[in-house]
């Protein structure tokens, strides 16, 4: 039989009462003998895969966004990354959402998986930090990661809301930057900066219609917003246009991407739902296609370009 390594994050989400015994059933019926590891600690993930023998034919991430980036980064330290699947057990899931795993349950989602196939996607890059679905910068950005998972695990998606109420302001940071793309450089100022491979960003499905995480490119939207009623209208748009098309985004299609913060940032980026801190101005983005992940065969014919 093949070998599976199922590492998950108990402290996910919601309080979920998964079956090791169910997960071990599903696994032994696609041909895997697996085993269970538990994080305990952040970083946890990244160790556990970065350190897995390169017989191991299938690590699946059971637990939220952030818990994926950790194990994509152990992964993509690796000499031969291994091949990855992802079963969402988080509060927001977006990439478990993208992938077309939404309302079933953790033993549906694992057979849709295990019945797809494995196909090579795009990791993208800050800083040689890798994510693989967001980079983001502004103000409200911080409560995917400042949230208190209590609050998450009672809540849900609810509890983001309730932690942006302590935070409004009448007006947004707004910063000076600097930024090279495809090789022009160009000066602005925005609040927010967004640097994706996902049609699906902070629990908005389609910001953008037609993105493929296999194309060996990003996209790149920086936003003019200065009011809480900018921020409004913002979010009317994003669900009724492609967030390209709305008027004060700034947006890029490329594979290279580097920004210059002339007015230091007062918060830090969110990586993938976690906080990513650092005290340079100058952030560099890039994008690798050599990892593979298995995905729905469903999914697959609308967010993959090479689907053969």
């Amino acid at each position: 039989m093949r070998h599976c390594v199922l590492i998950m994050n108990p402290n996910s989400g919601k309080k979920k009462n998964i079956n090791r015994n169910s997960l071990y059933d599903i696994l032994r019926k696609y041909g895997y003998d697996a085993e269970i590891r538990y994080t305990k600690r952040q970083l946890d993930a990244t160790s556990i895969v970065h350190d897995l023998p390169d017989d191991v034919d299938l690590v699946i991430s059971a637990g939220g966004d952030g818990t994926l980036n950790e194990i994509v980064t152990g992964n993509m330290m690796r000499r031969h990354p291994l091949i990855l699947a992802n079963l969402p057990l988080g509060t927001t899931n977006d990439v478990g959402n993208m992938y077309g795993l939404k309302q079933s349950s953790a033993y549906e989602n694992l057979e849709l998986l295990l019945s797809g196939k494995p196909k090579m996607i795009d990791v993208c890059y800050i800083q040689k930090k890798p994510f693989l679905y967001v980079a983001c910068l502004g103000d409200y950005i911080d409560m995917a990661y400042a949230t208190p998972r209590e609050l998450k695990k009672r809540y849900g998606k609810i509890a983001y809301i309730l932690y942006g109420l302590r935070q409004l302001k009448s007006k947004m940071n707004r910063y000076k930057v600097h930024y090279e793309v495809d090789g022009e450089e160009y000066y602005g100022e925005y609040s927010f900066f967004f640097i994706t491979n996902s049609q699906r960003i902070a629990g908005f499905d389609y910001v953008y219609y037609d993105i493929k995480i296999d194309d060996g490119k990003f996209e790149v939207a920086m936003a003019d917003i200065r009011t809480m009623a900018d921020m409004a209208k913002m979010f009317v748009l994003i669900n009724t246009m492609d967030i390209k098309d709305i008027p004060g985004i700034t947006y890029y299609q490329t594979n290279h991407f580097k920004l210059e913060f002339l007015d230091p940032p007062k918060t830090s980026w969110c990586i993938d739902g976690e906080e990513y801190k650092s005290t340079s101005t100058i952030f560099e983005f890039d994008v690798t296609h050599n990892m593979k992940m298995l995905i729905p065969n469903k999914s697959a014919l609308q967010i993959l370009e090479n689907n053969k």
